[in-house]
């Protein structure tokens, strides 16, 4: 199984200097357009569920070697 990340950027929104990097892994159906085309509402269920936390930039990209599935 090919596998696509949505990468996060993701910020508390307490503190937005405080910022990290979280990958959502989707099994890869159509290459990085159908996962730009799909991230906005991946990306609205998933600040559902971390209300704490915001959003601040989003990418598709493939894992590396060493993260992949």
């Amino acid at each position: 199984m090919n596998v696509i990340d949505l990468v996060l950027t993701i910020c508390l929104a307490s503190n937005p200097s405080s910022c990290r990097e979280e990958r959502l892994h989707f099994e890869d159906r159509g290459g990085q357009l159908n996962c730009m085309f799909l991230a906005p509402a991946e990306i609205a269920k998933w600040s559902e569920l971390h209300p704490k936390q915001k959003v601040v930039r989003w990418k598709c990209d493939y894992p590396t070697d060493e993260r992949s599935l």
